[in-house]
Parts: structure tokens; C-alpha cells; sequence
């Protein structure tokens, strides 16, 4: 080819959003006829939808009769229990020890969002160390602050507070039981294959109460460990099963050269897993945890079947006030906490493919 002959150059795909539906939605006449008929459906639930919950709504108003002869949403039902949704029964006068609480945790977590943060292990080790004593004096009160039952927590905070402690103490517990389930020492080995597979073929409901009812009757009678604390751990404990699973099956898909040449370089068991097994795992066991997390984070509701009034709890507990009454009060109470777990897992399902697409990369934590 002569060096002044031009180089022929490829056309390049169209990025238009003609050119996507062309290409995607409009391919071939089975992809337009699927499409159109989509199109249709969509049509045919959303506007009567968008009807009920916007343009025929009653969205003034924070008293009962705002609502009156409505077949509509009625959101004055939420902007009058807004607070209780978010904070429960909590007493007024110490709702601020909840926004201090939290407002310290988002401002501690939030850093640990940029990959390439420097200090990272300080934050973390703050977070997981300090951090949690002082939420436990602030919610809990004692040493100058008044005390306040956990009887007393619900709504949101409720929701926050159980998905966090689970989720940070069901980790490293899985961690450590997928790695006896594959230790060389029989009894480990038994013992932990054992411990998992009697926490995960039991249902949740049958958990809690285990946990709440038959617990004290096998502890003294003098000691008393708090409903929610007791709660917490048994749900922590069949999370840390599951994730056990999914990160042993990541561990069996490393290569065995990989053991061999940890072993070659002078590492010992400790080392090697610290070091090269348990990041790969964790790396290819990341969309897993992240949908157990998701699932915990949605199964905080049965704590309603204890006494505990989540965010759905406190819904159910307000549309049952006489003041409020109707079916479309009770509705759009529903949709109200379905939009916030939607927004709320949504989220983390978002954060858990950035985490994947980093690391897919190469991406180290420093």
C-alpha cells in the first residue's frame, strides 16, 4: 500500500438514541412487534398509575379530612407521620442524639467511597472500632443522657441501624467459617459445615423466635439480654452462613498454583489467605454478598413479628389509627415504603457494580 493512499477508516457506530433503539429495539420486525407490544403494556399500567398517585392525589393538607371522598393517594397521611416513620417511638427531645448518631457515621463512611483515599485503614479502623461505642451511648443513652428503651426504636432508624450491624459483623464471621469449612482439621471442618448448614435450613421467623422465646429459658434468670440485642446477633449469625457459603465457593475457584507459590515465597496460612486468597475471593464473591445484603436489608421487616416496629411496621401501626381510615391510606403508605427500600437497595446494587467494574480493572485498595 502507497504511504500517500489514505487510510481507510471504519464508519462508527452511531450513539444517538436513534441509533440505539434502531439497533436494539427495532432490529428485526419480531424485536419492533415485542417492542411495540411492551410499549403498550407500559401504557396501559402506568397511566392509570400515574393518575392515582400524582394528578388525582390529594397532596395539601396534614389533617384526616384532607383525604375525605378521595379514591386517590393521599400523601398528607405521610407528611403527618412523617416523623414517627423515620423515628419511631423515640422521644422527642432526644430525636438530635439520632441525627448526631448517624450524621457521624455518613460522614466517617462516606470518604471510604473514593478508592484512592489515603488513610483508608484509619477510617476503617475508626468506623468499625470507636464509631459503634459512641452510636451505642448516643441511642442508647446512660452517663448524663437519658436512657431510652430499644422498645422505643422503629421507623427508619430501626431499618438503619439493624441492616449496619449485621452487615458489618456478618463479614468477617463468614469469612472465618468458609475458611474452617475448608481447613484441614477434621474436627473444624465438621463442626463448621455442621454450624452452617443447621443455621441456613432454618427459616427466619423460626430464628427470631428461637432467639427472643426459647433463649432465656436457658440463661439465668438473673441476667437479662435485651429483645433487640438478641435479635440482631441471630440474624447476624444466619447472614454470616450464607455469606460463608458464597465466599468458600470463591476460595475453590482459585487456582492451586497459587497456593504453591505462597507457599514457595515463605508465607504461612495466615499470611496467604490475608494477603492473595481472601481479596481474590471476596473480589469474585462481590455480586453474592452484595445481594445478601440487599436481602438482609429487606428482611429487617420481620422484626415486626417480634414487637419491633420498622419502617413497614410503622406504617401498618399509623394507617390502623381510626383518624386515618381508608384504603388509599393504607396504600400509600405501602407505595411510601416501597419507594424507600426500592431507592435504598437500588443504591447499593449501584455501588456494588462500581465496586466491580474497579476491580475487574485490577484495582488495588490501598
Amino acid at each position: 500500500m502507497s504511504s500517500s493512499q489514505p487510510i481507510q477508516q471504519f464508519p462508527k457506530e452511531g450513539k444517538t438514541l436513534t441509533a440505539w433503539a434502531r439497533r436494539n429495539l427495532f432490529s428485526s420486525w419480531f424485536n419492533t412487534v415485542l417492542t411495540v407490544l411492551l410499549l403498550y403494556l407500559v401504557w396501559v399500567a402506568m397511566v392509570p398509575l400515574i393518575d392515582w398517585l400524582v394528578i388525582d392525589a390529594q397532596w395539601s393538607g396534614r389533617s384526616p379530612d384532607a383525604c375525605l371522598n378521595k379514591g386517590a393517594a393521599c400523601w398528607p397521611f405521610v407528611w403527618n407521620r412523617f416523623d414517627q416513620f423515620i423515628y419511631g417511638q423515640y422521644p422527642v427531645a432526644e430525636r438530635w442524639r439520632i441525627n448526631v448518631g448517624i450524621a457521624l457515621g455518613i460522614v466517617l463512611a462516606a470518604p471510604l467511597l473514593f478508592p484512592r483515599l489515603p488513610h483508608r485503614k484509619w477510617l476503617i479502623t475508626i468506623l468499625l472500632t470507636i464509631y459503634p461505642l459512641a452510636a451505642i451511648y448516643l441511642f442508647v443513652g446512660g452517663g448524663g443522657l437519658p436512657v431510652v428503651e430499644t422498645q422505643k426504636w422503629g421507623g427508619f432508624f430501626l431499618t438503619i441501624v439493624v441492616s449496619v450491624f449485621v452487615m458489618t459483623t456478618s463479614l468477617p464471621m463468614g469469612i472465618l467459617l468458609a475458611l474452617g469449612r475448608r481447613s484441614s482439621i477434621p474436627l473444624v471442618k465438621v463442626f463448621c459445615a455442621g454450624w452452617i448448614e443447621i443455621w441456613r435450613s432454618i427459616p427466619v421467623v423460626v430464628v427470631l423466635f428461637v432467639a427472643i422465646i426459647l433463649f432465656p429459658l436457658f440463661m439465668p434468670a438473673e441476667l437479662e439480654i435485651d429483645r433487640l440485642l438478641r435479635a440482631v446477633v441471630a440474624l447476624a449469625i444466619l447472614m454470616s452462613c450464607f455469606l460463608a457459603e458464597a465466599i468458600r465457593g470463591a476460595l475453590q475457584s482459585i487456582p492451586g498454583g497459587q497456593y504453591e507459590a505462597s507457599a514457595a515465597l515463605g508465607l504461612g496460612y495466615w499470611d496467604t489467605m490475608r494477603l492473595i486468597m481472601i481479596p481474590q475471593a471476596l473480589k469474585t464473591a462481590l455480586p453474592q454478598i452484595i445481594s445478601n445484603f440487599i436481602g438482609l436489608f429487606k428482611e429487617t421487616t420481620v422484626l415486626l413479628i417480634i414487637g419491633f416496629h420498622d419502617l413497614l411496621g410503622m406504617v401498618q401501626s399509623a394507617s390502623s389509627d381510626p383518624q386515618w381510615t381508608g384504603q388509599n391510606v393504607r396504600t400509600t403508605g405501602y407505595f411510601f415504603v416501597a419507594c424507600f427500600f426500592w431507592a435504598c437497595c437500588f443504591a447499593m446494587s449501584r455501588y456494588g457494580a462500581f465496586l466491580e467494574r474497579r476491580l475487574s480493572r485490577g484495582f488495588q485498595w490501598k
